[in-house]
């Protein structure tokens, strides 16, 4: 099959760039004809809240080749990519979508490819996580350009249908970030990242942003014994400071280990490796890429009951959802993980759910999807 994907690709960095490269990767080693389309713009800088949109040197990206042809705020770039995919002739366009930003390009080329092959949007979020008034009408007007979609949570699928309830799609979860390199031992990667090797590290990972509740989180360090140690991993976008004063008034600030920027892949290894848990505090979400490199380092989780972990997380049984958005519940969540008897349950779950959320596994739904 000829199949399109268009997506952010290397050099852009972070977990769509990601899951859209092994996703490549995968339908490739399955024997199909892959072109990737990649974005010439993705955001202007001034609407970047990041240090950096692009992989840096010492990262381990997937460098996939792709053609990078669309400027998210450039209309001629719009009928470039057009003509573009319609000299590749695919059987089918894929489009990664996260944010209605994009629909202005999106919902061009959809409306123009759909009558030359099938249109599916992988949906990552079909509402962002901070939304604003047009997100709904926007996404309305890009998704009726589509044939079919593919999302990895309930609350995406249920999004999905509320905006387009006639919509055609298939649900999957999010399958493992596997590339990332083996776990190392715990006292040698506690030794790299200069923390005490002696106990129990919590991990809070990922771009750090006010709907992840980390605020939630250190403050449940200050109720946890002198046991616990609290790792923070990622580039907040906005502001540290009300986090970093958090800190310093915390009678747990010489438990607590911040590390506010961009991780390399390289480095992940180290952290997870570190880490004896991690802990997604969140007041909203989705889906979440972290919870796919804990499954491949073998960590168990704690969670807060919102997006998808009810499903990810509690449903197979490798973490534990508490039953509400809470300093207290987080804090007894986290407790009762770290017993053997919990532990031991865990950790026969993860290998059994690793099976399932393999990116074969994923391809192949999505190929007999399309066919049909």
């Amino acid at each position: 099959m000829r199949i399109a994907i268009l997506s952010p690709f290397y050099p852009y960095r972070g977990g769509i760039a990601q899951f859209s490269a092994m996703f490549y990767t995968e339908l490739k080693k399955e024997g199909h004809i892959v072109q990737a389309f990649n974005f010439k713009r993705l955001y202007p800088d001034f609407l970047f809240p990041g240090k950096t949109q692009y992989v840096e040197k010492g990262d381990k990206a997937i460098a996939i080749e792709s053609q990078r042809l669309l400027d998210s705020i450039n209309p001629l770039s719009y009928f470039q990519t057009v003509q573009a995919l319609q000299k590749f002739k695919p059987e089918v366009l894929i489009i990664s979508y996260w944010m209605s930003f994009f629909v202005p390009g999106y919902a061009h080329i959809a409306n123009r490819m759909k009558k030359y092959c099938k249109v599916i949007t992988l949906i990552h979020n079909a509402i962002p996580h901070e939304p604003k008034f047009f997100d709904r009408p926007m996404a309305k007007l890009f998704f009726k350009q589509c044939h079919g979609f593919i999302v990895l949570s309930d609350i995406v699928r249920d999004d999905l249908l509320k905006l387009y309830p006639k919509a055609q799609y298939i649900q999957n979860p999010h399958p493992l970030y596997n590339h990332f390199g083996v776990p190392i031992d715990k006292r040698i990667a506690c030794d790299k990242i200069h923390i005490p090797n002696n106990k129990k590290n919590l991990l809070f990972f990922g771009l750090i942003r006010d709907y992840k509740g980390l605020d939630l989180l250190i403050e449940a360090i200050n109720i946890l014994d002198n046991s616990y140690q609290l790792i923070i991993v990622g580039e907040c976008y906005g502001s540290f400071e009300k986090y970093q004063k958090q800190i310093n008034n915390s009678p747990a600030k010489g438990r607590i280990f911040v590390y506010n920027y961009y991780i390399s892949d390289d480095d992940i290894p180290l952290f997870f490796s570190a880490a004896d848990a991690l802990v997604l505090p969140y007041r909203s979400a989705t889906q979440s890429g972290v919870v796919s490199i804990a499954y491949h380092y073998n960590l168990p989780m704690v969670s807060t009951p919102v997006g998808d972990f009810s499903q990810s997380i509690a449903k197979p049984g490798t973490g534990i959802v508490v039953p509400e958005i809470s300093v207290s519940a987080l804090a007894k969540g986290i407790q009762s993980l770290f017993t053997e008897e919990t532990l031991n349950s865990i950790s026969k779950q993860i290998k059994k759910e690793k099976v399932a959320l393999s990116w074969g596994t994923f391809t192949k739904k999505l190929l007999s999807f399309i066919r049909r």
